[in-house]
């Protein structure tokens, strides 16, 4: 029978050609045998440390994780009365701005930033950005109503809206993950 192939062979014998590529794992004379080389340290591969659980299951000691980036609140706040007011800035700013016709959606993070904003640093900062791009954008839906009288105030005001709302949600969202949004098309008017 022709074309038949040898039976595998244990582990690091190679075949008896010497163009076939030794076992990289298994040292050859004059190579370093642990540590130090291009070859795995003495007791196994992967080395202690490599990125595997340890043994006896991996889940350390009481079955909960520490808290960290992607467990327990968000990064950023110190605890949920934080968030909370956080949320009401950004997510307040987008309600009033569809309840206000874009006029008042400065109010709610004006709030946050009185009654938080002296306390928590997490506060304030979601606080300003939101109502620097709130004031930025109801000076620009004011104008809308002013020059509603011409064609281009009904075009203007809308827009003006709709963008209060949709950022105004996409930065409550971040905020929800712990993360600061830094509004587009913003005018830093408070520090």
């Amino acid at each position: 029978m022709t074309g038949m192939t040898e039976p595998p062979r244990p582990p690091g014998e190679g075949p008896s050609d010497p163009n076939y590529p030794p076992n990289p794992y298994q040292p050859t004379s004059g190579q370093p045998t642990s540590g130090g080389g291009a070859y795995p340290p003495a007791g196994g591969y992967p080395p202690p440390g490599g990125g595997y659980p340890p043994q006896g299951g991996g889940y350390p000691p009481g079955g909960s994780y520490p808290p960290g980036p992607g467990y327990g609140a968000p990064a950023g706040f110190a605890n949920s009365e934080e968030k909370t007011w956080a949320l009401i800035a950004h997510f307040g700013g987008a309600l009033l701005s569809f309840i206000s016709t874009g006029t008042l959606s400065w109010v709610a993070p004006l709030v946050a930033l009185l009654v938080k904003g002296n306390t928590s640093p997490a506060v304030r900062a979601h606080a300003v950005a939101a109502l620097n791009f709130q004031i930025t954008w109801a000076v620009v839906a004011v104008i809308g109503w002013a020059t509603a009288c011409l064609a281009i105030g009904f075009i203007i005001f809308p827009i003006a809206m709709l963008i209060q709302i949709i950022f105004g949600i996409i930065a409550g969202v971040k905020a929800n993950e712990g993360q600061l949004y830094r509004y587009p098309l913003s005018v830093n008017v408070i520090k």
